[in-house]
């Protein structure tokens, strides 16, 4: 059994998509149609940049999506590989829940590049910056970040974020609470903590005004049928029917990010590999938590040959 997955945000970089571009017509024609339903040049960003441009959370966002689809689409024309009919299901990073359902024909490409600049809007607004962070925890599993949170809230909010493999786990909450966990990493036996470069507390609390904003948002623009079951990032399960995807999304934004436990519940249910298209950050983490697994990242044109000689 194979399954699809999706990265989500921090998989951005300044030129992602250039070769594609250069190499595809498909993956033009999704670069033309994500900018035409924007209304903005993001190609233009994700191509020449500049880094601060591409990396605000509504450019970011809709910006992973678009290569992680381009990826896909040269897979499907030029090589004549169908996800449909080589995988078995889907899951995405975060954002990469969107990608993941545009995949399975859920979402069109033109409606998920627009919620998903709303969602990074809504996100950002949802916390004036600074006074929300978010740090990630290396060398920890879940019940020693728990712990970790709980000790440093103090009445602030302190959450995990992201469970994403067994060594690391991120915290999402107020900058003093955040703070104080790097802090006092050691004193909990983790090896370190690690301020994240991001523009807002993301999967926690202080993101309501943001999950309510998609709540209108995807009543508006509901997922359709999806062509392979999907592996929800809030419950680690699968999910088919639309309306129930709805909620998960919503739930999502302030919801953990049950990464690890996604792998594992694929793999309890028989899939043995897992490909990552458009981005090298998801492979990594499936290695490390699940060592039998095999997981390729797919990014190049190089990568989409040797993909589709192995499973076409």
């Amino acid at each position: 059994m194979r399954a699809f997955v999706f990265p989500g945000q921090g998989s951005q970089k300044v030129g992602m998509g250039t070769d594609l571009a250069a190499a595809s017509a498909a993956a033009r024609a999704v670069f033309e149609e994500v900018d035409d339903a924007l209304g903005q040049k993001l190609s233009t960003i994700m191509a020449e940049g500049p880094d601060d441009q591409l990396t605000l959370t509504e450019n970011a966002q809709p910006a992973i999506m678009a290569n992680a689809i381009a990826t896909l689409r040269v897979l499907e024309s030029e090589f004549g590989v169908s996800l449909v009919e080589k995988g078995d299901c889907v899951a995405g990073h975060s954002l990469g829940e969107y990608t993941a359902l545009c995949a399975v024909g859920a979402f069109s490409l033109a409606d998920t590049a627009r919620l998903l600049k709303l969602r990074g809007q809504a996100m950002q607004a949802a916390v004036p910056v600074g006074n929300g962070a978010m740090c990630a925890l290396l060398g920890a599993d879940l019940d020693k970040a728990q712990a970790l949170a709980d000790a440093s809230a103090e009445g602030q909010v302190c959450q995990v974020a992201n469970d994403n493999d067994p060594g690391q786990v991120v915290l999402s909450g107020n900058k003093g609470a955040i703070e104080r966990a790097v802090a006092q990493v050691k004193d909990f036996g983790i090896k370190r903590g690690v301020l994240l470069p991001v523009s807002a507390p993301f999967h926690c609390g202080l993101m309501q005004p943001a999950a309510d904003a998609m709540a209108e948002a995807l009543k508006a623009t509901p997922p359709g049928p999806l062509a392979l079951p999907l592996y929800a990032n809030v419950t680690a399960a699968p999910v088919t029917d639309p309306m129930e995807e709805l909620g998960l999304l919503v739930q999502q934004v302030c919801g953990r990010v049950r990464w690890r436990e996604s792998v594992l519940a694929m793999r309890a249910a028989g899939v043995e590999q897992f490909v990552e298209l458009g981005g090298k950050v998801l492979g990594p983490m499936i290695g490390r938590t699940d060592k039998e697994a095999v997981a390729i990242s797919v990014v190049s044109m190089e990568d989409l040959e040797a993909l589709a000689k192995e499973i076409g």
